[in-house]
């Protein structure tokens, strides 16, 4: 069995980051925030998630029985730990989370579970969401070969950078999900690419049912931040945030 002690913890953090997610609309380079009219063409099926608006976070489980929490950038604890890196709030969070996976995962690989922690009066759109209650969704899973733990922390970061990382195909992600009891971000539609809009504006005609977020803790629902559109194979990934079709169709009225 491997022990942490033979681990460099760099190559884990590396291993276990969470790729950017890139605009539906292509960024405007020169534009502050403006969209082109360039979007990403999906090839059949998109599933379009909520994109809750808290901070990326992930609970890696190593084939020790170790498990860590981490933000997106950063390791902040590990099992048995003292002393948490307090950071957000998130592993106030998730810790009784990772204490209960781990009794129950048999990790025979990295097993690394990609979640959004919202709500907590420590993030800025709290209000959105209650009354300042945390809570998680998980938006995605990924089992990574042991034997990359084994690799230089360069060799990682190449491979991380090249696309590397896989992440569970929306059907294994439900059934992983479920067997742990813990809540997805909401599902709110299954279309075609091709039925996706093209144009700017159509797009954010095309968010407009999808204001309200669905995942409040408690009182009236607030603001989302937008929608996530992936393959259900995951090889494709955007996400489409109600301030950038704003804040570019606003430009754009204030140009004419």
């Amino acid at each position: 069995m491997l022990r942490i002690a033979d681990v460099d913890l760099r190559v884990i953090n590396s291993l276990t980051k969470y790729p950017s997610i890139p605009t539906h609309h292509r960024l405007d380079p020169n534009g502050k925030g403006s969209l082109l009219e360039e979007p990403t063409v999906f090839p059949g099926p998109v599933i379009a998630t909520e994109k809750v608006d808290g901070t990326n976070a992930r609970i890696v489980m190593h084939p020790s029985g170790c498990w860590f929490i981490g933000s997106r950038d950063e390791l902040l604890t590990a099992r048995g730990d003292r002393v948490a890196n307090p950071s957000l709030g998130i592993v106030e969070t998730l810790r009784p989370l990772a204490d209960r996976i781990a009794r129950d995962i048999d990790a025979g690989e990295l097993t690394v579970y990609y979640l959004e922690v919202y709500g907590s009066k420590k993030l800025p759109a709290w209000k959105q969401y209650g009354q300042g209650e945390s809570a998680y969704r998980v938006f995605d899973v990924a089992i990574i070969d042991r034997r990359m733990l084994a690799w230089e922390i360069q060799r990682v970061a190449a491979w991380r950078d090249g696309g590397g990382q896989e992440f569970l195909p929306e059907r294994d992600l439900i059934a992983s999900a479920a067997i742990n009891s813990m809540p997805l971000t909401p599902r709110l539609l299954t279309i075609d690419g091709s039925e996706l809009p093209p144009t700017v504006e159509g797009m954010r005609a095309f968010l407009e049912p999808f204001t309200q977020t669905r995942v409040a803790t408690t009182g009236v629902a607030g603001s989302s931040e937008g929608v996530v559109l992936r393959t259900p194979d995951r090889s494709l990934i955007t996400k489409a945030r109600f301030q950038d079709y704003d804040r570019t169709l606003k430009r754009r009225a204030g140009q004419r």
